[in-house]
């Protein structure tokens, strides 16, 4: 018999908590974080009576995400956090329709950055295994496509092979959920053995890009791009015809190499190969650092990112593309730093560029997630001020899913036509009569958590 998740309704379908994708130190919440949490359950409770449904069968409606999105706004509004804020109409936590003309898009969603582990990992990350990644993004959330990247590790301990990704996505397409996942190859040009094994990822196992990870070295010494290392990669994968590169940047490992961490690189290495696709996993974020407007002298974040590009001479919806994993996650917490930073990347990356990821399922169901992207609005008074996009119908789905189809060579129309009638999609909707989704996250959530996640990885994030 499955597993009845939370039946009194105690958890949040929105999820603010310290949760970790592991790369980076759980940061608590602060007062506000927890008036906002407080504030949602009791009105959500408060809600539920009003429309005489249990407190789990609100939490699991749309009017429970709408209550819990509500309450973080007026949270935020009372500690004066009024950059940005969750565009829905106060009636969504009473009113069904309301509440799913908002959060119950049928965009396009294509999440570049997901993640669960193999046999080798069971157990020592907390991450689940592929049938618990299978429920998570494609019954519990909206998601169409998903990009299964890889948990940093050495070769000799690898915590997803190449082997089980390529098994997970067998068993997707044997629903007919053809196109649904891609798989990225691991690329460390700095540890032996990686660059002669892209030959056999990309001939063999038919990787859709490269993930690398520039602060990382087997000496414990990272490299840029742009040097003999980092070239070396991109001639590689231009060689092989696989010419999307994604690399980590931004949520560094700790001070050791600190400097590889930073996207300094980026704008040099866009410009000397304008046929290759540069894809900044994370855009260069530092968890716990807020985000204001541009600033081209700070020398980190998401700054640096657009100073390497601009410095560069890179215009606007080119090559380089600014994801936010783990960055649009973490920074919902704070609708300030959220604003700044998806006001940024479209001002100056391009807004043709700005990519969804989720890093789920560290952070269990990326619905939520999804649910916060569709109704996050930038304060009129912070567009007017520095010049960002309102966040629009049509420039959310864009970053929801439309703009990463270009560098992974997605026809849009195609993939969608076959996903309204595949069998994962048959199921999800069979499923959704009875939903049962758990609201759970599963990346460490304290420091301690953190520390033994990484004592099972070998000491290293990598």
């Amino acid at each position: 018999m499955p597993q009845n998740f939370d039946p009194d309704g105690n958890r949040l379908p929105i999820k603010l908590d310290s949760t970790s994708n592991g790369e980076f130190v759980p940061i608590p919440l602060d007062p506000i974080h927890r008036r906002a949490n407080r504030l949602a359950q009791e009105w959500a409770s408060e809600n539920a009576r009003r429309l005489g449904m249990a407190r789990r069968k609100f939490m699991i409606s749309a009017c429970g995400a709408a209550s819990t999105l509500l309450a973080f706004n007026a949270a935020n509004a009372a500690a004066g956090r009024n950059g940005g804020f969750f565009e829905l109409d106060q009636t969504a936590a009473v009113d069904p329709d309301a509440a799913r003309e908002s959060l119950a898009g049928r965009e396009f969603i294509f999440d570049v950055q997901g993640h669960f582990v193999g046999q080798n990992g069971l157990g020592r990350t907390g991450l689940g295994d592929s049938d618990t990644f299978l429920k998570d993004v494609f019954m519990d959330s909206d998601t169409d496509m998903m990009v299964l990247s890889f948990i940093p590790s050495r070769r000799e301990r690898e915590l997803l092979t190449i082997q089980e990704a390529d098994a997970t996505r067998r068993i997707v397409d044997a629903m007919e959920g053809t196109h649904r996942l891609l798989l990225h190859g691991r690329a460390n040009p700095n540890q032996d053995g990686d660059l002669a094994g892209m030959d056999e990822l990309a001939e063999r196992w038919g990787v859709s890009a490269w993930k690398c990870y520039t602060q990382w070295g087997p000496d414990g010494r990272g490299f840029f791009l742009n040097d003999d290392t980092g070239l070396k990669l991109i001639e590689k994968a231009r060689a092989l015809g696989v010419k999307n590169i994604c690399v980590h940047k931004g949520l560094p490992f700790g001070r050791r190499s600190y400097e590889h961490s930073l996207a300094s690189d980026i704008g040099v290495v866009a410009k000397m190969f304008p046929d290759v696709n540069f894809l900044v996993y994370h855009s260069g974020f530092i968890a716990g650092e807020a985000e204001g407007p541009y600033n081209p002298q700070r020398g980190e974040g998401v700054d640096e990112l657009i100073r390497s590009v601009e410095e560069n001479g890179v215009g606007r919806n080119a090559n380089v593309y600014a994801e936010l994993g783990s960055t649009w996650r973490q920074s919902f917490r704070d609708p300030d730093s959220a604003a700044h930073i998806i006001g940024k990347l479209v001002k100056h990356i391009g807004e043709n560029n700005v990519l969804y990821g989720s890093d789920s399922i560290w952070f269990g169901s990326p619905q939520d997630q999804i649910q916060a992207f569709r109704t996050f609005q930038i304060s009129p008074e912070m567009q007017e001020k520095y010049g960002y996009a309102a966040l629009t119908p049509k420039l959310r789905a864009q970053i929801l899913g439309l703009n990463a189809a270009k560098p992974y060579s997605i026809d849009v129309g195609e993939v969608l036509k076959r996903a309204r009638r595949d069998t994962i999609e048959n199921r999800r909707t069979d499923y959704r009569e009875d939903p049962n989704p758990h609201f759970l996250t599963y990346g460490p959530k304290t420091r301690r958590e953190f520390l033994a996640n990484r004592r099972a990885r070998g000491g290293s994030p990598i």
